[in-house]
């Protein structure tokens, strides 16, 4: 007993000692996550979003990551569930995250644009000429979950008395603005409605299949904007919406920001813009 009293005290000394190594070893994560609604390709998003997340970086002084998810749910599971520390949400997105979150996400910043939103419907068939004339024909959507891409037409088409579960031949889904163009291009279907940003975007870019195009502008309204969790911390969410406000043409960097986020400048948000995405969802049975 006496001899083995030391053997014991080593071995407690070494446990101790390994605990004492492992906590001095452990490094606080502070990089700061951000993930966005995937309404265009994987590649496209990942070109958009590196110089932003390096201009973030510099502005919170903290590791900034961009987390791709596979589509709209899984940006709001990722906010609500505090895998990420912000988004890029639709109007829709954001509602659906306040609601499943019980009110802990905060809308900070949009594009200027985003507060006079418009989707554009397209089609390669020269019959269709007007919402009416989608009576009958397959069309397509966006995400279930876009805005632009799906909630907001479907809501003016309902106001047009269009019901598309009831007068469209067959209702589909393409998951992404750039997808609905070449589902329209490649004939799969005979109309479809996007976001008019991403639209304009493959016009100036001379990337519009051929015959296709736009034959009606919807309405405006509220639409994108990046929402943090409540738990951010407040300076490090006034630092982020500075620097979003601050961006300008007149830089190299902010001129590249802006072009990619194809914003020609940054407002503030709140929650009360996106109050008729809302009403627009329950009317149009999408959010219960």
């Amino acid at each position: 007993m006496i001899n083995s009293f030391p053997r014991v005290l080593l071995i407690v000394l070494f446990i101790l000692g390994i605990s004492g190594c492992s906590d001095s070893s452990i490094k606080t994560d502070n990089t700061f996550r951000i993930t966005a609604i995937p309404d265009e390709s994987p590649t496209e998003l990942a070109r958009k979003s590196k110089p932003l997340m390096e201009y973030l970086s510099s502005l919170i002084d903290r590791p900034v990551e961009f987390i791709p998810v596979t589509d709209y749910s899984a940006a709001v599971e990722a906010l609500v569930n505090k895998k990420v520390d912000m988004a890029w949400f639709g109007g829709f997105t954001f509602i659906q995250a306040k609601k499943r979150s019980n009110g802990k996400v905060i809308p900070i910043i949009q594009r200027i644009e985003d507060q006079s939103f418009r989707s554009v419907f397209i089609t390669s068939n020269k019959s269709i000429k007007k919402l009416s004339d989608l009576k009958g024909k397959e069309v397509t959507f966006g995400s279930v979950s876009s805005t632009s891409g799906h909630l907001m037409p479907r809501s003016f088409l309902l106001m047009d008395g269009i019901d598309p579960d009831k007068d469209f031949k067959r209702v589909a889904f393409s998951g992404a603005h750039d997808a609905t163009i070449f589902s329209v291009g490649s004939g799969k279907v005979q109309a479809g409605v996007l976001n008019i940003k991403v639209w304009e975007k493959f016009v100036n870019e001379s990337k519009v299949p051929d015959g296709v195009k736009a034959f009606y502008k919807t309405p405006e309204y509220f639409d994108y904007n990046w929402t943090v969790h409540d738990e951010v911390p407040l300076e490090i969410r006034n630092a982020i919406v500075e620097g979003f406000l601050s961006l300008t043409d007149e830089t190299q960097q902010g001129k590249e920001i802006l072009s990619l986020q194809r914003a020609t400048g940054f407002i503030k948000t709140n929650a009360k813009n996106y109050e008729s995405i809302e009403e627009a969802a329950i009317n149009a049975g999408l959010l219960k």
